[in-house]
């Protein structure tokens, strides 16, 4: 499903994570793709408030999870500036679908990085 949001459609996801050569772009990849597969279900199921976004936030930032074992085999991992970021466009997400008062942690709850 293309995305239709065009905010969203043009937004280089993860790009700080793209600049830096500690980050692996094949899981950089793979993270992208996460964010942009949230997107998809966004406008697929169109949540009608906070709760039902932070469902479908939480259970992507469950897959963000799983992303550790990843960067960690490629010698890196998901520090700082990685979390910094990928929080950054999940809050951009919630904004970009009419959810700009969406609190990170709330978004992020799931995260265990």
């Amino acid at each position: 499903m293309p995305i239709s949001n065009q905010r969203v459609s043009t937004r280089p996801f993860l790009r700080g994570l793209y600049d830096d050569g500690y980050y692996p772009d094949h899981v950089v990849d793979r993270g992208r793709a996460l964010l942009l597969a949230l997107c998809e279900r966004i406008e697929r199921e169109r949540p009608a408030g906070l709760a039902a976004l932070y469902v479908l936030t939480q259970a992507a930032t469950e897959e963000f999870n799983d992303l550790q074992a990843a960067f960690e085999a490629a010698g890196s991992e998901i520090e700082t500036v990685a979390r910094e970021e990928m929080a950054e466009d999940v809050a951009f997400v919630a904004s970009a679908y009419g959810f700009p008062d969406a609190d990170v942690e709330e978004l992020l709850a799931t995260r265990e990085w």
